[in-house]
């Protein structure tokens, strides 16, 4: 069968959406380091609306892979002239097939290192965007100070050339555009992370600080790094979203995105070399990010977290099998209600009672097959953003935490790698080996997880938090979390 490409788009199905536009004519402003299913459902989608719209020509985008693992993207979508399939899906059973023509190019860093750097510098590159995860950004995860330490940094502030990380490669591209007199890029993180643009420049300029104090004061005074909120589930592509798109196609497409239908995006309007016209395409272009981003990351990221461990020890796979247990979703909702609404301020535009509700309908489409196991990956990287800035909000106000380390207490559980039928949990954490070991002494020192301070602080001091999370851990290792979950709720 022939592969999705510029040459194979014209024979596509009526049915299929594809770029109006000649993409020929198409030429980069956005250079994006991490191209997974999330860029590709959001800031890819939003520049080929705008193209669509006759917008937006010289705004397209060059997608950069810095992992070896990034090597089968790069292939992917090479051999297809950077054109893939966004699968949008229907509670209804209703799916939307379009084909997305936004990148125009595709970099791997490990094999084309210095054409990266040409990139950086090239006077057209006027935004470079991120998602790099959590961790990419190289922080303690209890001071929020930057590690240097942390790989591949570490490897990076240690060779004076050849750099491997995304903070080494945007580094070196600013202090040649100083060097050549090239006015700076915007840093547009699109990341998971409390105030994610301060948190990138932050460690950045602490990054430079290292290799060249005066580049990173010319960083901290030239380079604009707004915040932003990106919202939409967006599962991992499975061999059935392959298969379903081949069929629909009548070609190859190795790696189609699947997401949920609904999208937000909210930026902080700060772009001195210009941007895309994103508010032309259902983007929320704002001075404050901030109340969005925390009603995102404590309703919606850190509700992930209340149903990811209670459900894989409940027995269940996807998440919309997770959201038919009315003790989870019972859970979820007193969780919202009680304990994230409370430190949240108001949301401009949004009705955050229809919001919480939404959320609920949201994680149960059946259609999107998003998997617990995807939901609780690299935890020790979003507990501590998202869920612990709740707890400790909470206790300064004196406030009531049991549900938030309860929720803490079910990642513990989990992290001891069994579940309670015996057999074994494959967890995905950057801390894995560390974490694990201490969650399979807890039985003979329930305290051992919480005391790690890496991750916790001083939270195990507190009885307020400790009393709970010892509680419904013990409970877990006695009763199991269907009966946890029932006290828990009484």
């Amino acid at each position: 069968m022939k592969r999705l490409s510029n040459s194979t788009i014209e024979v596509l199905p009526a049915h299929i959406a594809r770029p109006t536009y000649d993409r020929s004519t198409l030429a980069a402003g956005i250079l994006h380091f991490g191209v997974g299913a999330f860029h590709r459902s959001h800031q890819a989608l939003t520049l080929d609306r705008l193209m669509a719209q006759g917008k937006a020509h010289d705004w397209a985008i060059i997608g950069v892979g810095l992992l070896p693992s990034d090597a089968r993207m790069s292939m992917a979508l090479k051999d297809q002239d950077c054109l893939y399939t966004l699968v949008t899906k229907h509670a209804s059973g209703k799916f939307d097939y379009q084909i997305i023509g936004s990148m125009i190019d595709y970099i791997f860093a490990p094999e084309e290192s210095e054409k990266l750097l040409e990139k950086l510098v090239d006077p057209v590159i006027k935004i470079v965007s991120l998602t790099i995860t959590e961790g990419g950004y190289s922080f303690d995860r209890v001071t929020g100070e930057f590690d240097p330490a942390t790989e591949p940094v570490a490897t990076d502030l240690a060779s004076s050339t050849n750099p491997t990380s995304a903070f080494g490669y945007i580094v070196e591209g600013l202090k040649r555009r100083k060097e050549a007199g090239i006015p700076a890029f915007t840093v547009q993180s699109c990341d998971n992370i409390q105030g994610n643009g301060d948190v990138a420049k932050k460690m950045i300029t602490a990054f430079a600080k290292l290799k060249d104090p005066a580049l990173s004061e010319w960083i901290e005074s030239s380079v604009a790094f707004p915040n932003s909120m990106v919202d939409r589930i967006t599962p991992v592509t499975a061999q059935e979203d392959i298969d379903i798109v081949e069929k629909e196609l009548g070609l190859e497409d190795h790696w189609p995105v699947p997401c949920e239908p609904f999208f937000q995006w909210v930026i902080e309007d700060h772009f001195p070399l210009g941007r895309p016209q994103f508010e032309d395409a259902h983007v929320q272009m704002v001075e404050d990010v901030m109340p969005y981003e925390l009603m995102k990351l404590r309703l919606l990221n850190a509700s992930h977290q209340g149903l990811c461990y209670f459900g894989h020890l409940s027995g269940y796979t996807y998440v919309h099998e997770v959201m038919q247990d009315p003790l989870i979703i019972k859970l979820l909702q007193r969780y919202m209600d009680d304990e994230a609404t409370p430190t949240l301020s108001p949301v401009p535009g949004v009705d955050l009672v229809a919001y919480k509700a939404e959320l609920i309908e949201r994680f149960s489409n059946p259609e999107v097959l998003d998997t617990v196991a995807r939901l609780a990956a690299e935890s020790s990287d979003r507990i501590p953003k998202w869920l612990l800035p709740v707890v400790r909000e909470l206790l300064e106000n004196g406030k009531d935490v049991s549900l938030s380390a309860a929720i803490v207490a079910s990642w513990a559980r989990y992290d001891e790698a069994v579940d309670e039928k015996g057999q074994p949990i494959k967890v995905v954490d950057p801390l894995r080996d560390e974490l694990i070991a201490i969650a399979q002494s807890q039985r003979t020192n329930p305290s051992a997880f919480i005391e790690n301070q890496k991750l916790f602080g001083d939270l195990a001091k507190d009885t307020r938090f400790a009393r709970p999370y010892l509680a419904t851990l013990e409970s877990l290792h006695t009763v199991g979390a269907q009966k946890t979950l029932q006290s828990l709720l009484a």
